[in-house]
């Protein structure tokens, strides 16, 4: 990753139907301030397009790689054999295996091509771990990071405060 530009990941859906699960994903990027690239391309249906994406994404300023995909989810795996890049991959339910065949499609990478991979429709903990990623050469994205880590626990010890409370009425 080059550490003289804008972090910037792409997002890539094997269908536009795939989109209400990664708009969260995108927003958060763009929260974290990381450049996103956004599009459809399928591994089945446009292999040649998901190729010369993945070949030429370095190239053109990506850094790391989220590709979701639902049933025989290919798409990260097709993505992660062209690039050096890191590829994280976000398995989406279907209506056939309620996505395990989706999570199993990219677990199950053969040695070599690997895909990091998140929960079932988990595309906000793509956008999270491809921010760590990015923030290895970031101190900027590592301080966002630490920040919104120590927002999380606020969060939870707000909500712990306030079952302390209820608690003393029972």
């Amino acid at each position: 990753m080059c550490t003289n530009k804008e972090p910037k990941a792409a997002v890539i859906m094997g269908s536009d139907s795939d989109f209400p699960i990664l708009e969260g994903c995108i927003k958060l990027l763009k929260d974290f301030g990381v450049q996103v690239e956004v599009m459809v391309c399928s591994a089945h249906r446009t292999p040649d397009k998901a190729a010369e994406f993945a070949k030429n994404a370095e190239d053109n300023g990506i850094d790391v790689i989220i590709a979701a995909a639902g049933k025989a989810a290919h798409l990260p795996g097709v993505l992660a054999a062209y690039t050096p890049l890191p590829v994280i991959g976000v398995p989406v339910k279907s209506s056939t295996m309620d996505g395990l065949d989706s999570l199993l499609s990219m677990v199950q990478m053969p040695s070599g091509i690997p895909v990091a991979t998140v929960a079932i429709d988990g595309a906000e903990n793509a956008a999270l771990l491809a921010v760590q990623i990015l923030s290895t050469a970031s101190h900027e994205l590592r301080m966002k990071m630490k920040a919104y880590k120590a927002a999380l626990a606020n969060k939870v010890e707000e909500k712990n405060r306030a079952l302390q409370e209820k608690l003393k009425g029972i």
